[in-house]
């Protein structure tokens, strides 16, 4: 489409030509003309008749989605007037580039970007413990991947032209295991993930930290973390300074490091679970308790200007989210919200929790006006997802954002055209693990996809969790729905062949186990003949083809670091087919009198009422430690 814009257009020329390249319009004088103008409404205003279009606007963020709006509705009318009031303030997405070992490449965080600006999403913050490079520290971030001072400077100048804030989040507490385990950081440790409170060169290395990681962008804002220290003061502070409660030593640390930020101009906020969800801190009970009240040592010790951050990320109770608001702003300090996407127990996303839960956090903080929210995406363990599954819930924040009312089907129109990917198959893909046995939607957030892939096959762990539920007749019913959904999801057809060789790898994989078991105890040789000659053998050529397909998709989304720990799981899997086979043949041929591990009585794995939650690798693959 041909367009022609008149009117303000200063500062936004750059967005508009990356928007041109991937939306399929060009900007020329013959084009279809369109009134730009900015103005301090907070409505933003769409409209089309015969001879001319208009965009009003007051953010350049609302500049960007109001042209997605106008090109979008072109399609399909020749006359439109689209009125939105947007929600909040800021709105965007969260990524962990250091957990799950995978740090995106820059062209990645551009497409994300890309996407985030036609939906209307102003806010990227990097999640980065040591994804950053840092003059001298050498250790810090070490074969990790960490982003250069230019990578970041260009991902920002990227997001500045597209109307998104970057905000850069570390932590200055605790998730520090990768930094910790190095000599060079003795100096200032607590224990293996915690800074060490009160020794200066802990705050030295802070200092270095944070001028370090905001250099590159522009914006004065920066997350320090500060969550989920539980073993704070237990440590070399204790051996040190004797025992002190909790909430002594997090106002000690939090008051030296608002010096720090003040010193560097920067504007802090933190997430607030350290106060909220630590009874052991607080004294008070945890944030679940919605009748507790605040003490007001709590609200007295929380420095001024520091932003506290509630999260919360699978609870779809809205009357809960609203107390809780409540109790932050009794702290006396700017509150931020944030929900969550299940992407870090697998390959695929629980959109069934996470739409229940992204609905009543949302619906919740606008009833109660806060300004700023985002969607936080985790890595954890692996990082086993492919990061471009998630833009549902990329959309599901962006459509909250500019409606008090949230519109299904009009996500569901916005989602194609903002992404060229169709709303019914990516939601189809919570079927990984919305298997049967789990409730609808998932509620306990069970990902058998994940163990199933990864567990021992002679020696399963969760083969009994599983008897009777028909999985491989699921997988592979869901491997034809994937395969059929390559085509109907655009340039992220590539999402869909991913998890169409992860399905049809479960449809053997998931019940392999159960089946080498019966044919064992009714003594069917011929039975494990064929499931050793065939089955297994096909299976191990189903592997390889996922593990192939995967590595390519890993390279082309995120820097290498971090592959070699899928590597050992695929390697691990694929080692464990051919023990199996051998251990079959060698009873069947009557070389071994028996195989011990069917032997065994196979137990429930006990998790939630419905399949196992396992959160990590560590779990799966064997009853043993897999390392000291």
């Amino acid at each position: 489409m041909k367009l022609r814009l008149v009117g303000d257009l200063s500062g936004l020329e750059q967005g508009i030509n990356i928007l041109a390249d991937k939306f399929n319009f060009s900007i020329e004088e013959n084009g279809f003309p369109i009134k730009v103008n900015k103005n301090q409404d907070e409505k933003l205003k769409v409209t089309m008749s015969k001879d001319v279009g208009s965009i009003t606007y007051s953010e350049d963020i609302h500049f960007f989605r109001a042209l997605g709006l106008f090109l979008e509705a072109s399609q399909e009318e020749e006359e439109f007037h689209i009125v939105e009031e947007p929600q909040f303030d800021k709105n965007g997405l969260f990524f962990d580039v250091s957990q799950g070992n995978a740090v995106m490449n820059i062209n990645t965080v551009k497409e994300i970007l890309t996407r985030m600006s036609i939906m209307g999403l102003n806010w990227l913050i990097l999640y980065m413990e040591d994804s950053f490079e840092v003059k001298d520290e050498p250790f810090f971030g070490y074969m990790r991947g960490k982003y250069t001072y230019e990578d970041l400077k260009e991902i920002d100048d990227y997001a500045f032209s597209l109307g998104i804030e970057v905000i850069p989040c570390i932590q200055t507490l605790a998730h520090l295991q990768e930094v910790m385990k190095w000599p060079r950081f003795n100096p200032v440790r607590e224990d293996e993930a915690t800074l060490l409170v009160g020794e200066p060169q802990t705050y030295e290395l802070i200092e270095t930290l944070l001028s370090t990681v905001s250099a590159p962008f522009r914006s004065k804002r920066i997350h320090l973390g500060l969550d989920e220290a539980w073993r704070l003061g237990l440590g070399e502070y204790l051996n040190r300074n004797g025992l002190k409660s909790k909430f002594e030593i997090m106002t000690e640390h939090i008051n030296h490091i608002v010096k720090i930020t003040e010193k560097l101009g920067l504007i802090p906020m933190m997430f607030s679970d350290m106060y909220f969800r630590t009874p052991r801190l607080t004294g008070y009970g945890n944030n679940f308790d919605v009748e507790a009240q605040i003490p007001e040592e709590i609200v007295s010790a929380i420095p001024k200007g520091m932003q506290m951050n509630f999260w919360e990320y699978n609870r779809d109770d809205q009357p809960f989210y609203e107390t809780i608001i409540d109790k932050h702003r009794s702290l006396d300090a700017p509150t931020i919200v944030c929900g969550g996407i299940y992407s870090c127990f697998g390959f695929g996303v629980n959109y069934g929790i996470a739409f229940r839960a992204s609905n009543a956090i949302l619906n919740a903080c606008k009833k109660k006006e806060i300004k700023e929210v985002f969607l936080t995406h985790w890595g954890d363990d692996g990082t086993e997802s492919q990061i471009f599954t998630t833009m549902l819930g990329w959309q599901l924040y962006a459509e909250h954002g500019y409606s008090r009312e949230l519109d299904m089907e009009k996500l569901k129109r916005r989602f194609e055209f903002c992404t060229g990917g169709n709303f019914d198959d990516y939601n189809t893909i919570k079927y990984l693990d919305e298997v049967p046995g789990t409730s609808e939607d998932n509620t306990y957030m069970c990902n058998p996809s994940k163990y199933l892939l990864w567990q021992n096959i002679l020696a399963g762990l969760f083969d009994k969790n599983i008897e009777g539920l028909n999985l491989g007749e699921h997988y592979e019913k869901l491997a034809d729905h994937m395969r059929e959904s390559i085509g109907r999801n655009g340039e992220f057809g590539y999402v869909f062949t991913l998890l169409e060789k992860v399905s049809s790898v479960l449809a053997i994989k998931a019940e392999i186990g159960l089946q080498i078991t019966s044919a064992y105890k009714d003594k069917k040789l011929e039975e494990l003949q064929r499931l050793s000659n065939e089955t297994l053998k096909d299976l191990k050529g189903r592997v390889e083809d996922l593990r192939l397909y995967h590595r390519d998709i890993w390279f082309k989304t995120n820097k290498p670091f971090g592959w070699e720990i899928i590597d050992l799981r695929y390697g691990a899997l694929l080692a464990n087919i051919d023990t199996t086979i051998k251990r079959i043949t060698d009873y069947v041929s009557g070389k071994i009198a028996k195989i011990e591990e069917l032997e065994e009585e196979r137990l429930i794995h006990p998790s939630t009422p419905d399949l196992p939650l396992i959160t990590g690798y560590k779990g799966m693959p064997s009853a043993s430690r897999l390392s000291q």
